[in-house]
C-alpha cells in the first residue's frame, strides 16, 4: 500500500520489509513477525512439506542422493510406505542422533527398539527433547542427518 494522508491507511516501511526478507534468507527461517504498537508485519515463505534426502534407506536399490549446491535442503518425496510408519517431529528444531558429539547414535538402521526407547533428540529453544519409539519394532530408515534443522510434522525415523 502507499502512504495516504488518511489515518485509516496502513503505512508500510518497504526498507523494513526488505530487511526482514533478507533475514529470512540469511537464517533459513520460514517466518518472521515484527510488532510495533498497532502495526504488525509478518514475512513468510512457503516451507517444503516433504522430507529431505534420507541418510540411510532400507531398500538397497535406492540411489544415493547428491548434495545440493544451494543452501536449501534437497527436496525428495518420501515413499508412501516410509511415511506411513515414520515417527514425525512434534516441533521445529535441530535433530541430534546421539546424546553428545562423538557419542554412539541412539539407533541405527536395522536396530530393534522397544516402545519408549529414545530414537533421537530434537533441540528446540535450548531444550533437548527426546523423540521416542511409539511402539516396538525395527528401525527401517533414518530420514534425517545429525545437526539437521527439522520442521513440525517432518518424518524423522521409520520404525516398523
Amino acid at each position: 500500500m502507499t502512504d495516504n494522508t488518511t489515518n485509516d491507511a496502513m503505512r508500510i516501511d518497504v526498507d523494513l520489509v526488505r530487511q526482514l526478507a533478507e533475514m529470512l534468507d540469511a537464517t533459513d527461517l520460514t517466518e518472521i513477525e515484527v510488532e510495533d504498537g498497532d502495526r504488525k508485519i509478518r514475512i513468510a515463505r512457503k516451507a517444503a512439506q516433504v522430507a529431505p534426502a534420507p541418510m540411510h534407506y532400507a531398500a538397497p536399490t535406492a540411489p544415493a542422493a547428491a548434495a545440493p549446491a544451494l543452501a536449501a535442503p534437497e527436496i525428495v518425496a518420501a515413499p508412501a510406505a516410509v511415511s506411513a510408519n515414520a515417527v514425525k517431529s512434534p516441533m521445529v528444531g535441530t535433530v541430534y542422533l546421539s546424546a553428545e558429539p562423538g557419542a554412539k547414535a541412539f539407533v541405527s538402521v536395522g536396530d530393534t527398539v522397544a516402545a519408549g526407547d529414545t530414537l533421537l533428540i530434537v533441540e528446540a529453544m535450548k531444550v533437548m527433547n527426546p523423540i521416542v519409539a511409539p511402539s516396538a519394532g525395527t528401525v527401517k530408515a533414518l530420514l534425517v542427518e545429525n545437526g539437521q534443522p527439522v520442521e513440525f510434522d517432518q518424518p524423522l525415523v521409520v520404525v516398523a
